[in-house]
């Protein structure tokens, strides 16, 4: 039986300062990008990149021709963010900037790079979440109709639920809830009722007007997504004319609740 032999470790930090001189450095690069709306001019090299990331590896798996190759065009990302990408691809760390996390985030998550999608994230957490509720808030339907809203884990999701500013109508978020829960279901293989509870709770179904919320009770016999007390607690309002403020009952309006007739008997107007 062979012996195996001994791994050799090199120093770490001179192999990635060595791999990050490279980044953006025309020697021996074989691939230009034209990024960002101001058009930057970035050099790669097509190797290193094919072999750390999927989605480059599927873009320039093509041959480059006879002559000086074209640029890559990648307008939609800015500079400062791809930079920060082919550091990470070539060292395997980067230096996050708060003013442009949210691009390299974005980037991250257009190149399927895990690892740096959840670095960016933590980074900028407070100020990320911050920007996308408030994008969500004067967006509400059409980013409810992504995909990426159907992605959306729990912890995401709560601060939508909560937020007043929506530009929705209860609804319409009751339906895209269900969405959002079966996709989980089907995901994680888990009942709809068991993924959608960390979150059902933040729909305000008392602002449903009766036929709505007797629809959604029977829709809820077929597929259970809310719990019956949550039901119980809407029916209340409706039958005492008034929110309950000391038991939680979510009755506050959103910015895009259409108005129904019982909503004047709700003690919690919108703010």
């Amino acid at each position: 039986m062979e012996t195996p032999g001994l791994v050799v470790h090199g120093e770490a930090a001179p192999f990635s300062t060595a791999l990050r001189s490279l980044v953006n450095n025309p020697l021996y690069s074989d691939v230009r990008f034209v990024v960002g709306q101001e058009r930057q001019e970035v050099f790669a090299h097509r190797c290193l990149l094919a072999c750390r990331c999927n989605f480059f590896q599927r873009l320039l798996s093509s041959e480059p021709g006879p002559g000086v190759p074209s640029p890559v065009v990648l307008s939609t990302v800015p500079a400062e963010a791809f930079l920060a990408v082919l550091e990470f691809l070539y060292t395997n760390s980067a230096k996050l900037q708060r003013h442009s996390v949210l691009e390299v985030l974005t980037a991250a998550v257009e190149y399927g790079l895990e690892e740096l999608r959840e670095v960016a994230v933590t980074f900028g957490l407070g100020q990320l979440q911050e920007r996308c509720v408030a994008f969500i808030e004067a967006h509400s339907q059409e980013t409810l109709r992504t995909r990426g809203f159907l992605e959306l884990s729990a912890p995401a999701l709560l601060p939508l639920l909560r937020s007043d500013k929506l530009c929705v109508d209860e609804a319409e978020l009751v339906l895209a809830a269900r969405s959002w829960a079966r996709v989980g279901a089907a995901v994680l293989e888990r009942p709809v009722a068991e993924v959608a509870a960390p979150v059902v709770r933040e729909l305000r179904l008392a602002l449903l007007a009766p036929a709505e919320l007797s629809a959604l009770e029977e829709q809820n016999r077929r597929e259970p997504l809310i719990p019956v007390e949550q039901i119980v607690e809407a029916w209340k309002c409706h039958a005492l004319r008034r929110g309950d403020a000391a038991r939680g009952t979510p009755c506050r309006r959103r910015r895009g609740t259409l108005p129904r007739e019982h909503h004047r008997f709700l003690d919690l107007p919108f703010k």
